[in-house]
Formats: structure tokens, C-alpha cells, sequence
């Protein structure tokens, strides 16, 4: 049997990644899978590739977000979009805060891995088996979508991206599982906004049955995870802030981006990194 503590979409908050681990540590976890999205918008950088490395983690894909952080300091960006200028102000904070091995180790992640236990056969990805990206897999989406991810013929499928915990089935009958977000809970139903508990999930496996299925939420304190943003003078601190007591998520809102930029003056140094970017459009690590 193996008791195994499935997470994704850290998206750089430190204090409810330790809440997760301290809960999957007393479930009696033996083993622990990560589906992407370590960094952005909180301020968690290397601290977390060491927390992650503590773990006996075996397995860990490419989200959506490690290729922005690329994007963002190698210049691959739209550099008349809000969206951009705000992911390379927070990108370029982070990259500064890991180092030169941690940046060729991202770079060098996966986009699909897979896992032998007790007889089974998982396929992890962060998102599509192609495409770590987009809303396909959101909760109430085509069945046809689901079916595409399967297509690998794996037994169990897990991937993350979405932030919305899933258990569902292909039209074959593989399994399908979303542990949820880490750090990043929203959701659209204005009656479960209020509950904004770090996600994963525990899968426990015997031989040749389907695990069984923990999908779980914990508890944690966003005021010390303000307090250490603040310490850390995380850019944006204020639009982290309500995030994190709100569930409101701006990364994709423009307007709410253009007025945080100019509200903090951040577009001398957007000019001065954007002047920093390689010729050939890949930064040399």
C-alpha cells in the first residue's frame, strides 16, 4: 500500500504549502507528486524548491506558470500588455531569488510524467498531455476534452491547472483527479467563496484497485503569509493581499493590472528590465 500527497498550484504561497505538508505528515504520506505552478504571484522562490526537496517527492511537471517565469526574462513577452509588464515585474523578483541551478532544473522539467504503483499506471501532467495551458479541463467542460487527456491509455489520471478539485471518469472509465490549488482558491459559486483552504489530495493505493480518493482542504494563516510577502517586498503586495482574503484573482484582469502598475510606478522598471532582455531572446543562466 502507498499513501501518496498530490499537489499543484503553489503559485508561491509559502505558508499554506507548510499547512499542506504538515497535514499530509500527519496522514502518514510516503510519497508526494507535484502537477506545476510552484511560483507567482506570492513570494515563495527558492525556499521552495528546498521545501519540495525535504519531501520524498518523486515526481514533478511543468505548469503553465513556470513557462511564463521563462518567458518574462527571456523577453518573450507582449510588451504593450498589462498582463505581461505585471508578470515580468513579479517574474524578474522571483528569478533573482533562485539560482543558477534552480533556474536550469525548471527549465529541464517535464510536461508529462508517469508512475507504476501497485499495478496502476499514472499519467501526471499540469494540464493537456500537449498543452499546459487554457480551460478545457475547467470542471464543466466537454466530456471530449477529459477523453483527450486519457488518450495515453494510463488507469489514473491527475493534472492540476484548474484550481477547482475534480473526480470524475474518461468515457473508457480511466480515472481522472484534480487535487486543487495550494495556494490559490477561487471559485465561482458565490455561496463557497468564503472557503479559501490550501488543496491537495491523498491517493491511497493497494494492488490493482483504484485508490481511494482524500480530496482535501487546510487551514492556514494568510496574515503570515502577508507578513512575509511584506518582508519580502513582494511587487503587487497589495493586489496579493486581497487575493489571498478575497479568493478575487487579477492576473488576467487588465484594468486592475494597468492601475496597480501606475499606482506603483512600476513602469521605469518594466523600461529598465525590458532593456535587459538578450538579443536573441533567451537569457543566459
Amino acid at each position: 500500500m502507498a499513501k501518496i500527497a498530490v499537489i499543484s498550484d503553489v503559485h508561491g504561497n509559502v505558508t499554506a504549502l507548510q499547512a499542506v505538508l504538515a497535514d499530509a505528515r500527519a496522514a502518514g504520506c510516503t510519497d508526494y507528486w507535484f502537477l506545476g505552478d510552484l511560483f507567482l504571484p506570492g513570494p515563495g522562490a527558492h525556499e521552495l524548491l528546498t521545501t519540495l526537496d525535504a519531501l520524498p517527492i518523486t515526481t514533478y511537471v511543468r505548469g503553465n506558470w513556470e513557462d511564463i517565469l521563462f518567458a518574462t526574462v527571456d523577453g518573450a513577452i507582449d510588451r504593450t500588455d498589462p498582463i505581461d509588464v505585471y508578470a515580468t515585474i513579479l517574474g524578474h523578483y522571483v528569478w533573482t531569488h533562485l539560482t543558477p541551478a534552480d533556474h536550469r532544473r525548471l527549465r529541464a522539467l517535464p510536461m508529462v510524467q508517469r508512475r507504476t504503483v501497485n499495478g496502476l499506471t499514472y499519467q501526471l501532467t499540469h494540464n493537456q498531455l500537449t498543452k499546459n495551458f487554457g480551460h478545457t479541463l475547467m470542471p464543466a467542460q466537454d466530456q471530449a476534452a477529459f477523453d483527450q487527456l486519457a488518450a495515453g491509455h494510463a488507469d489514473v489520471l491527475l493534472y492540476g491547472h484548474t484550481h477547482h478539485q475534480l473526480v470524475r471518469q474518461s468515457s473508457a472509465g480511466q480515472l481522472i483527479i484534480n487535487p486543487g490549488t495550494v495556494g490559490m482558491p477561487f471559485t465561482q459559486w458565490a455561496a463557497f467563496a468564503k472557503d479559501l483552504r490550501a488543496q491537495y489530495a491523498i491517493l491511497t493505493t493497494s494492488d490493482f484497485y483504484a485508490p481511494t480518493v482524500d480530496l482535501r482542504r487546510v487551514a492556514y494563516n494568510a496574515e503570515t503569509e502577508i507578513a512575509l510577502a511584506r518582508a519580502a517586498q513582494l511587487p503587487y503586495l497589495d493586489l496579493y493581499t486581497a487575493q489571498l482574503h478575497t479568493g478575487v484573482v487579477r492576473t488576467h484582469d487588465r484594468p486592475a493590472l494597468t492601475a496597480a502598475t501606475q499606482r506603483h510606478g512600476y513602469q521605469a522598471e518594466f523600461a529598465r528590465l525590458c532593456a535587459q532582455f538578450p538579443a536573441d531572446g533567451r537569457v543566459r543562466d
